[in-house]
């Protein structure tokens, strides 16, 4: 309930309006940044909505007040619109961090888990505090709080000193006239009860906290969405293909770039044939993401048609001419016969491929024509038929392997080439999947040269084992 000895909180602004820039909320906080701990100032230093609500309650706990929790709302989690009614019948949050005392999150795990969604119904003050984005100021926790707090702590004696609160405080997060979540903070009765001039210095905390928490849900967001994209356009290793084994591999330029314009495949064709192939559209943002979703999904489909590889890479060149983000894209596609012992090859301005023989050593394909990159509708594009009469492995890769600041193309090639094959090896054909993936991981990290590269790393390996034929009679 209120306590008598303050002036009424409850329904009452304390402070009505949300910072709206992050300077403002800086700026007051600033001005009471003595009263929380050090934590205070990690706040936003991460774009992680777990680490922001623990620096969060850090701050807060032990030298501000006794526990401290951080709720976030599902349905701005979920970002589904906010309640239909200002006065909802109840509210669905979930805890996102939780302290108390000194204890660690985890102590308190079986009793109060963090990521735990709590149903509070109307008459609670944290959905008051939702409905009104008002601070609720208390003498002690709820009759459903208590109830609640009791259920869950069953025989944990823990539970009977945190329901023996003398003071307790609930402060809003809201954004742009939107609630979010709120704080919660209690005192027990060994320290002085809360007065505005905390309520306020919670709510300089939370409105810095909102911003924090706001770029960390966007960040989160845009990379599901990223990671999911990214499994979407992995080829199906776990397909058998005749006389050939894959392995894959991919590193972005930087932390943040999940996806970017690099691209590979592997397709099933008929007659027991596979077609593989590596792109890379320019650039490492959006617009080359899309393009290179568009241009992969375009090979799929042209490969549908059993058209020749070269007509394939015709058309595709016709494609990127007309899609947004494709013009100067590169890639090189394999088409591997096992029967007849045959890969066909069709650049379009891309690094050549690396060919690693029985004897362990690799080297550069030297193809008919290296062919002009996509989208300049001018391409004339050559096949190099190659017969592979002994297996072989076979290196795709995109340029971010072998182009750094420091070196060439050429010297970068001819490094792959070296790692790729190394003196003693095991003869192609002879390696198991567990070497096949880890020669696949060591070439994608010991790349680029000395210097960094700026690039994406992609490459697709594969084990060409050809068909035997039969001896003649």
């Amino acid at each position: 309930m209120p306590r008598d000895s303050t002036p009424p909180v409850e329904g009452t602004t304390l402070r009505n309006e949300a910072h709206s820039h992050a300077d403002d909320a800086a700026a007051a906080f600033a001005r009471l940044r003595p009263v929380f701990s050090g934590a205070a100032d990690a706040i936003g230093s991460e774009l992680n909505l777990h680490l922001t609500g623990s620096h969060v309650v850090q701050a807060l706990v032990p030298g501000f007040c006794d526990a401290a929790s951080v709720y976030l709302l599902e349905r701005w989690l979920l970002e589904e619109n906010a309640y239909h009614s200002a006065d909802p019948a109840q509210i669905e949050a979930r805890r996102l961090a939780l302290r108390i005392g000194t204890d660690a999150p985890e102590d308190w795990e079986g009793t109060l888990p963090v990521g735990e969604v709590i149903v509070f119904p109307r008459e609670t003050p944290y959905t008051r505090c939702i409905a009104t984005r008002t601070t609720q100021l208390l003498d002690s926790v709820d009759a459903h709080t208590s109830e609640r707090l009791s259920t869950a702590g069953g025989d944990d004696v823990r539970m009977d000193a945190l329901l023996r609160t003398a003071s307790f405080l609930v402060v809003p997060l809201h954004l742009r006239g939107t609630a979010v979540g709120f704080i919660a903070c209690t005192r027990g009765p060994d320290r002085a009860p809360f007065v505005t001039e905390d309520a306020a210095s919670v709510e300089s905390l939370a409105a810095r906290a909102c911003v924090a928490l706001d770029n960390a849900r966007r960040y989160e967001r845009e990379r599901r969405m990223a990671l999911a994209i990214r499994q979407s356009l992995l080829p199906a290793t776990s397909q058998t293909f005749e006389g050939c084994r894959i392995a894959h591999g991919y590193l972005p330029a930087g932390q943040d770039n999940i996806i970017g314009g690099d691209w590979f495949d592997v397709l099933p064709r008929s007659d027991g044939r596979v077609s593989l192939i590596v792109g890379d559209a320019m650039g490492h943002g959006p617009e080359s993401a899309v393009a290179m979703i568009q241009l992969r999904t375009a090979v799929r489909t042209l490969a549908g048609l059993d058209i020749t590889p070269a007509e394939l890479m015709r058309r595709l060149d016709a494609l990127a001419c007309d899609t947004p983000g494709a013009s100067f894209a590169t890639c090189v596609y394999a088409e591997w016969d096992a029967q007849k012992q045959l890969c066909t090859f069709v650049g379009a301005g891309h690094p050549p491929p690396l060919i690693r023989t029985a004897d362990g050593r690799a080297r550069p394909l030297t193809l008919t024509s290296a062919g002009l990159p996509l989208g300049l509708g001018m391409g004339s594009y050559e096949p190099t038929v190659v017969r592979v009469p002994e297996p072989i492995l076979l290196l795709l890769y995109s340029d971010g392997l072998v182009e750094s600041r420091d070196t060439d193309i050429e010297q970068g090639i001819a490094r792959l080439a070296g790692l790729l094959g190394t003196d003693g090896a095991e003869p192609a054909g002879t390696e198991g999947p567990d070497a096949l993936e880890s020669l696949c991981q060591r070439l994608l990290h010991k790349t680029p040269p000395a210097g960094g590269g700026a690039d994406d790393r992609t490459l697709l390996l594969a084990e060409l084992t050809p068909a035997k034929r039969p001896a003649p009679s």
